[in-house]
């Protein structure tokens, strides 16, 4: 069995998520219709995790694996086979050897999501801010944002029909909000995520930086059970899985946002 593995980019607008779906048109489907094509045999494609419907990547990792194969093959060779028959919006950035049982899951110790919220109306990156009309209070949403670090139980931020029989107590080792240019950016690090998680816990940001809630409401949302974020979920335009690490790996470039261009 051979195994690679892989860092991948997508735009996720077209896609209804990462995990492959009867009926609907998703990032690892595709890559799993590119790669049957490539070796002409069942293969095995996994991802460090899921990301929701219209969520996109600029650093998704996953795993190939592929049995014995007639020929050699070089990972560029992997890459370029791959690029050539995929759609315009994913792109394998790298290929590399990994060991037989390397899990791009399993073996990952942290994921960083970005969120980009955009301060003005944009003729061309629609599909990769949420554009709030509003005046925010960025002080305010970043004093709510230092709160996440830690274990706490994220029930009220997250997905209840999706998560009943889930553990809701997650590890956030890095939070925070900062400004780049036009952007107000939400960058979390964890160590799993719960289905709509940052979504919500974005959305509630807003209502911070709006004034409609204070950091106190912010933070008794950790402690204590409420649907109320539900209503607030922000839109997935915005969000980005930014970097899954693996061990020896360092955390992505402090208060910088997603350069679409690399």
């Amino acid at each position: 069995m051979h195994t690679w593995k892989l860092e991948i980019e997508y735009e996720g607008t077209r896609y209804r998520g990462w995990q492959i779906q009867h009926n609907a048109k998703t990032v690892q489907g595709e890559l799993m219709s590119a790669a049957r094509q490539l070796f002409a045999s069942r293969v095995e494609i996994g991802g460090s995790g899921r990301t929701d419907a219209g969520v996109h990547a600029v650093g998704q990792i996953a795993h190939l694996r592929a049995p014995e194969l007639k020929a050699n093959v070089t990972p560029r060779q992997i890459q370029h086979g791959f690029n050539d028959l995929l759609p315009h919006d994913i792109n394998v950035l790298k290929v590399t050897n990994a060991p037989e049982n390397f899990d791009a899951r399993r073996n990952a110790v942290a994921r960083y999501y970005l969120y980009q919220i955009s301060t003005r109306r944009t003729a061309f990156a629609k599909n990769f801010v949420w554009w709030i009309k509003d005046p925010l209070k960025v002080a305010e949403m970043q004093e709510a944002a230092r709160l996440l670090v830690g274990r706490h139980d994220f029930y009220s931020f997250c997905e209840k029909e999706e998560e009943k029989t889930v553990s809701t107590s997650v590890e956030v080792v890095a939070s925070e909000v900062f400004t780049d240019g036009d952007l107000i950016c939400f960058r979390i690090g964890a160590n799993r995520f719960l289905w709509k998680m940052v979504r919500r816990i974005v959305g509630m940001l807003a209502e911070v930086g709006r004034g409609n809630s204070s950091v106190a409401d912010f933070g008794r949302l950790l402690k204590f059970q409420s649907n109320a974020a539900a209503k607030f979920t922000a839109p997935p335009s915005g969000l980005f899985l930014e970097k899954v690490l693996y061990k020896g790996d360092a955390p992505p470039a402090a208060q910088k946002s997603i350069s679409l261009m690399g």
